[in-house]
């Protein structure tokens, strides 16, 4: 069944640091809409309280999360363990979209290395997090990060990116304006 704590205690921060991948659910209220999974590499998560978590998030294909945090605030990460003891570590939150053009911004984006491809920050307040067993997880080893995504922005360049965000981010399959998208608006 599993065990609920209000706040992350420092062994499932211990345990989230050690993970190579993690994977983010939302959904949009709509009961039409599509519940999104993405998965997430890179070092590009950062615990900054007990209760409050961010990720770098890069640009990609699609930008659902970003549209569903806009839509409801509901997210959910998740961390499982390929290697080691098992365990499956669920951070149920409510997450907001974090632009370059915010305030907010570069405090937060010293925490991060620099990645090519950088399009926001996904910041989430924790109201509960959930460990479970993890038993039927199969081993993976890790052998290393894919450097395609890092080289795709880089051979984009700035504007390149600008417009494929423009395309690609703007909304969701559903058709929900994101934040980028509304800033393309402005």
């Amino acid at each position: 069944m599993g065990t609920m704590y209000a706040s992350l205690l420092p062994e499932h921060e211990a345990f989230i640091k050690k993970q190579h991948i993690f994977f983010v659910g939302s959904a949009p209220l709509s009961a039409d809409g599509h519940v999104n999974i993405s998965p997430k590499g890179h070092d590009v998560l950062r615990i900054l309280s007990p209760t409050e978590v961010a990720y770098l998030d890069l640009t990609g294909s699609g930008n659902e999360t970003s549209a569903h945090l806009l839509d409801n605030g509901r997210i959910t990460l998740m961390f499982i363990a390929f290697e080691g003891a098992p365990m499956i570590l669920r951070l149920y939150g409510r997450g907001r979209v974090i632009l370059p053009d915010m305030p907010e911004w570069d405090p937060l984006m010293e925490r991060f290395d620099p990645l090519p491809g950088a399009r926001q920050i996904i910041h989430a307040e924790l109201h509960a997090v959930k460990t479970s067993c993890g038993f039927s997880v199969p081993f993976f080893d890790y052998t290393g990060e894919r450097e395609t995504l890092k080289k795709w922005a880089e051979q984009k360049g700035e504007q390149g990116l600008i417009a494929y965000r423009q395309q690609k981010n703007a909304a969701s399959m559903d058709g929900i304006l994101t934040p980028l998208g509304h800033s393309f608006h402005k």
